[in-house]
């Protein structure tokens, strides 16, 4: 049994879109047991159309719910009934597997290093969203959690990348690269210079710098950069993908032959559409804190938050947090030897 703690209130369609995702989660994961936190007068009403599948979700009383206007530091401080709070405590004294939200990143991020703790050796977790390629799927990491960085804590992005590439997605020898604005070695300011060599020494297949053109175009399987490139890196991304969607959909409408031949390539049309689709994704891993937590978009529906809890339960069976805990330490064993 895989225990997933959900926090039922947060999200901008919580809660019918967390609700309803957790009976779609179980229903398509006989191993999964759900506790959905917040107020129970709110959540339960939702529950009922769970059926036969009732017995494997629960209710936690949760009725302090942290928004994005607060401070995420004083919240997770004062509000200790929140879903944040109480999942990150959870997980912590093993009382779970995983937790998932759709609330406030803030608030999950400062949780999961206030409640849930960092994994020994790491000085900062990152969040990790899958983003598609020509090919697949990279991970770009950090996207957000730390906008100010430093050398060494984009090298241990690295490590964790390659972690969970190795163990979610089965990739045996993920390739590495470091965002830049030219493949030579020296390129780069001071941060990402140094980051450069620190990769080289990494135990990881670091395959150099990526030019910004050639992040979508599957040289590497996992980004590395600091917050601030990866939330303008995501965001763009996400806009791009909007815009093009957008553009092609009013050419193809726009006259008869134009129509026919939208009719003919509709399977076609419909597989990129998936794709790009971040509802089939899930969300953000939160890697480098003591357990599974997974960051789910804002605007998650139903089956948005449905993948994040398959992708949160996939880090609990992939040990991921385990994984990096020990490449860490062969990481620290051999600086210490040099």
């Amino acid at each position: 049994m895989i225990r997933v703690f959900l926090d039922a209130l947060g999200g901008d369609n919580a809660p019918e879109a967390t609700c309803r995702g957790a009976i779609e989660a179980i229903g398509n994961d006989p191993e999964l047991h759900i506790t959905l936190a917040g107020p129970v007068d709110v959540i339960a009403p939702y529950l009922d159309e769970a059926g036969d599948l009732r017995d494997r979700l629960s209710i936690v009383d949760a009725p302090e719910v942290i928004d994005n206007s607060e401070s995420p530091a004083l919240a997770i401080r004062q509000k200790k009934k929140s879903a944040v709070v109480m999942g990150m405590l959870a997980l912590r004294a093993k009382e779970t597997d995983a937790f998932v939200s759709a609330g406030a990143t803030g608030a999950v991020l400062v949780g999961g290093m206030l409640r849930l703790g960092r994994i020994p050796g790491i000085e900062r977790p990152a969040l990790a969203p899958l983003i598609p390629s020509s090919k697949g799927q990279f991970l770009l990491i950090d996207c957000g959690a730390n906008v100010d960085s430093r050398p060494e804590w984009l090298a241990q992005f690295g490590i964790m990348g390659d972690a969970y590439m190795k163990r979610v997605m089965g990739i045996e020898k993920p390739r590495i690269g470091l965002v830049n604005n030219g493949a030579e070695e020296e390129k780069g300011n001071q941060l990402y210079s140094q980051a450069h060599q620190l990769l080289k020494k990494a135990p990881v297949h670091f395959v150099g710098n990526i030019e910004g053109r050639y992040i979508p175009a599957d040289h590497a399987d996992v980004i590395v950069c600091d917050g601030f490139d990866g939330n303008l890196i995501l965001k763009y991304t996400e806009g791009i993908a909007m815009t093009l969607m957008g553009m092609i959909k009013r050419e193809l409408m726009g006259d008869t032959r134009s129509k026919l031949g939208a009719l003919l390539s509709k399977n076609a049309f419909q597989r990129v559409k998936k794709r790009m689709d971040y509802t089939e994704v899930g969300g953000a891993p939160l890697l480098g804190v003591q357990g599974a937590v997974v960051k789910a978009h804002g605007s998650s529906n139903a089956r948005a938050i449905s993948s994040a809890i398959r992708q949160a339960a996939s880090m609990v069976r992939g040990g991921v947090a385990q994984a990096i805990e020990e490449a860490i330490t062969v990481q620290t064993n051999t600086d210490n030897i040099q």
